[in-house]
């Protein structure tokens, strides 16, 4: 495979990952589903969701809390390309979220909620790239009682 070629592979990787953190935070959760393959799977401790249609539900859910706001920080992205049509990634994720009044512009700042990461498989489709497997992994989490 040519350098170019890996190049625009990791690129759209890089986009989907991208894409994903800017429609859960800005109100738009589910159109999340549209990065996944129809199979794909969304994993963490908590659930499991298996199938785009599974995932544009829980994202639905997700939108409609409208009194929380999020931003989802993720550096750190390693996108490894196992062959034209396949890449595993894997992303740092820092977790800030709030629940408050629905419209309000800001938030107060306080400790993440979760720092983890995101580990990825990509799959090549007719529709383009797409997620095929996303597990959340937490390495820190602010507990409710937590002050700190």
């Amino acid at each position: 495979m040519k350098d170019l070629e890996r190049i625009l592979i990791e690129r759209e990787c890089e986009r989907l990952v991208t894409a994903y953190c800017h429609y859960v935070d800005h109100d738009e959760a589910e159109r999340i589903a549209e990065l996944f393959t129809e199979d794909g799977v969304w994993k963490s401790p908590e659930a499991t969701l298996d199938g785009r249609e599974a995932i544009r539900k829980a994202m639905a859910e997700r939108q409609a809390n409208v009194g929380r706001m999020s931003r989802h920080v993720c550096n750190n992205l390693l996108i490894d390309i196992v062959d034209e049509d396949h890449a595993e990634g894997v992303v740092y994720l820092t977790l800030y979220r709030h629940d408050g009044e629905k419209g309000r512009r800001f938030s107060p700042l306080g400790s993440p909620v979760v720092v983890g990461e995101y580990r990825d498989r990509f799959l090549r489709t007719e529709e383009g790239w797409r997620i095929t497997h996303r597990e959340a992994a937490a390495s820190f989490l602010k507990r409710e009682d937590d002050s700190t």
